[in-house]
């Protein structure tokens, strides 16, 4: 009997211009105010920490970081909605945790809708607490607009 090896059901590479229309898909399915193709590209020109999610070889999510001065700002970090709460968003947010402690950063923040239960659930599980709030900081409906609570760890 041969023995067959199988690759990592996930892991996390580099994204790369190629990956956008991917990217868009997940993005405007996501979100109901998904940032532009322009700004991912924007991003990725700067040399922003942009990587890819593969799960079961499909490009399944995506995370956007900056990190600077001993500081990582997570930007975006989207798992596909259908293949949300199967712990990639976990496995994603570890993996650019990592690379940032990596290049330098001692503290990691991000923003997250108040309303996104799921999101603040998982930055909470992570050792993320609340630091302070982004008054009218997201687009919301019918014109309005959203805080958004920002929240911090120690890495």
């Amino acid at each position: 009997m041969s023995a067959r090896f199988r690759r990592d059901e996930r892991y996390c590479r580099a994204l790369q211009m190629q990956d956008l229309p991917l990217l868009m898909a997940i993005e405007v399915r996501a979100y109901t105010h998904p940032w532009t193709e322009g700004v991912f590209r924007d991003c990725l020109r700067v040399g922003y920490g942009c990587w890819a999610l593969i799960a079961d070889e499909i490009f399944t999510g995506y995370a956007v970081t900056s990190v600077a001065v001993g500081e990582c700002h997570i930007l975006n970090l989207t798992v596909a909605p259908e293949s949300q709460g199967r712990g990639l968003g976990r496995y994603l947010l570890r993996e650019v945790l990592c690379a940032a402690t990596k290049a330098g950063a001692d503290t990691a923040f991000l923003e997250v809708r108040p309303s996104n239960a799921a999101a603040r659930h998982l930055y909470v599980s992570e050792g993320f607490n609340e630091v302070g709030t982004r008054r009218n900081y997201y687009p919301g409906g019918k014109g309005g607009r959203e805080d958004a609570l920002v929240m911090a760890k120690t890495l």
